[in-house]
């Protein structure tokens, strides 16, 4: 799949906006999907497009994202956050003389034990186990590892403001003893400006480092959201833009493209 794969992607939902009506004044919502640990039942939709991959750099990989954000109370003071990963990839040219590969990655499920209320100085936070699912349907698309680690999450909003981090660490503990072992750590720093129009500006990366092969990866990542009425559903569609600033050997380089539509469903 290529750069006009991704682009019909865009001109897709761009057709879908005569069926949109503006949600303006809703700022409170569109300021509480840049909390990654907030008390809504939200389903994200992420499609990345990156590039410049493999030992030619010819190889190019889209990977669509589901991302349900489940809540449940468990108690008078304290939620259970669920937030699962379900990539569905698509590679072109990333293994010489391979070709194409497309299915199922690995599965990512984080659980956060977060208090309803911030602390006195206005800190969110929440902690919990992260496991990873090997359910790649291909051996190219993952690790063939069961992986878990400790995941945090905290962030505080001020005013139109977001700012935060979200870490873990997993080490691999199963699977295909002929694969690598993982010990992995990911770092996600956000800023995000909500306008009481409903639009939200954010910058973030998603930087990790894998302790094994002892590489970094370091893509940054600035987006544009725009919380709208899709019928009775509000649903934020986010376009953005990335660059490499490091990449493993054979990884991705450049720039990267991101499309987001983020459904909120009703509790």
């Amino acid at each position: 799949m290529s750069a006009r794969s991704f682009a019909t992607a865009l001109l897709a939902l761009v057709a879908t906006a005569p069926a949109l009506v503006d949600a303006d004044g809703n700022a409170d919502l569109a300021q509480d999907l840049t909390n990654p640990i907030a008390n809504l039942v939200t389903i994200p939709i992420q499609m990345n497009f990156d590039r410049d991959i493999g030992p030619g750099d010819d190889g190019s990989k889209i990977t669509t994202n589901v991302q349900p954000v489940i809540p449940f109370e468990i108690s008078e003071n304290w939620n259970l956050i669920t937030r699962t990963i379900v990539p569905v990839i698509h590679q072109d040219d990333i293994f010489a003389g391979e070709g194409s590969q497309f299915g199922l990655g690995d599965i990512n499920t984080s659980l956060f034990f977060s208090p309803k209320t911030p602390t006195a100085s206005g800190l969110i936070w929440g902690v919990g186990p992260v496991l990873v699912l090997p359910t790649a349907t291909d051996s190219k698309l993952g690790g063939r590892k069961w992986a878990a680690g400790p995941g945090v999450v905290g962030l505080t909003m001020r005013g139109p403001w977001t700012i935060g981090m979200l870490a873990n660490h997993v080490w691999s503990f199963a699977g295909d003893d002929d694969r690598p072992d993982v010990s992995n750590t990911f770092m996600q720093p956000f800023a995000a400006h909500t306008w009481q129009s409903g639009w939200t500006a954010s910058l973030q990366s998603e930087t990790s480092y894998n302790w094994e092969t002892e590489q970094w990866s370091v893509p940054v990542n600035a987006a544009l959201a725009k919380l709208v009425m899709f019928g009775k559903v509000p649903v934020s569609l986010q376009g953005g833009v990335g660059y490499w600033m490091e990449s493993p050997d054979n990884g991705p380089e450049g720039l990267r493209f991101r499309l987001q539509a983020n459904i909120v469903l009703p509790r």
